[in-house]
């Protein structure tokens, strides 16, 4: 049984969330079924991308047990505040936020979901996220507590699913889109990511882990197949160096592909 003062606060809470989704245009959530998609550089990337077409936009690193996206950018330090409000990270114009300027490198998050869960609500209604275009997060791997937080209060008007070639991923795929159609999110898109590997010698693609499962899976399931990413050495260095690939290289086949996806998403 909640006190007076504890629905007081429930009621504050929901109520901040609003007035800042009121102020964001386009929200769109990033799921993966499994973990080790590329569910975060593709969330980077999009977010950099869309900045490139000259939108205002937001990156939400949902996920708070391995908060990544900091690292793709060689973001460091610790998240400031003004007031009662957190002020993200700002990099190349994009709003950055994540549990990871919260903590020091290596200090691992053993929060159970509920936490979890009342951190994602913070990073929505006590974020200055200002007026945004665009708002991207990047959710954890599966079905959980996170995912079911950030559906229900960001209210996305787009849900990209990042798979695999392979199998198991193309099935965890399915339930993610299976679990985004019972949150009510209108359009949902496939990626598959790791579609073929583009040799570094001689520049050709080799189906290391096959290919063509995501569109076959978008089909079946009739949700927009939005693009395949292929594997790149060149965009694993990027990540690595804290750089995304299609602000390194804008000629890159990757960041060819992902102003084709962008180019789609604008169209929703």
């Amino acid at each position: 049984m909640l006190t007076q003062e504890q629905k007081d606060q429930l009621a504050l809470e929901e109520q901040r969330i609003n007035e800042n989704l009121q102020r964001i245009k386009q929200r769109i959530v990033v799921f993966s079924g499994k973990g080790g998609v590329g569910k975060t550089t593709v969330s980077v990337n999009l977010a950099f991308g869309l900045s490139l077409f000259g939108h205002q936009v937001g990156l939400l690193d949902a996920d708070v047990t391995g908060p990544n996206v900091p690292k793709m950018l060689g973001l460091n330090g610790y998240l400031q505040t003004l007031g009662d409000r957190i002020l993200p990270q700002l990099y190349q114009g994009v709003r950055v936020i994540s549990i990871a300027g919260m903590l020091s490198p290596d200090q691992p998050l053993i929060w159970r979901g509920p936490m979890r869960s009342k951190l994602l609500n913070q990073f929505l209604g006590g974020v200055e996220w200002g007026d945004l275009d665009y708002l991207i997060a990047d959710l954890p791997p599966g079905t959980g507590d996170e995912i079911i937080t950030m559906t229900q209060k960001m209210k996305p008007h787009l849900a990209i699913v990042v798979t695999t070639p392979q199998e198991v991923s193309l099935l965890d795929c399915s339930r993610a889109i299976t679990m985004a159609r019972k949150m009510e999110i209108n359009h949902i898109g496939v990626i598959e990511n790791m579609s073929g590997l583009i040799c570094p010698k001689c520049g050709e693609q080799i189906d290391l882990f096959g290919s063509g499962g995501g569109k076959k899976l978008a089909e079946r399931m009739k949700v927009e197949f939005l693009g395949a990413l292929p594997f790149d050495i060149e965009t694993r260095k990027s990540c690595d160096g804290g750089v995304p690939v299609v602000l390194k290289k804008e000629e890159n086949v990757i960041s060819n592909v992902f102003r084709e996806i962008i180019t789609k998403i604008k169209r929703e």
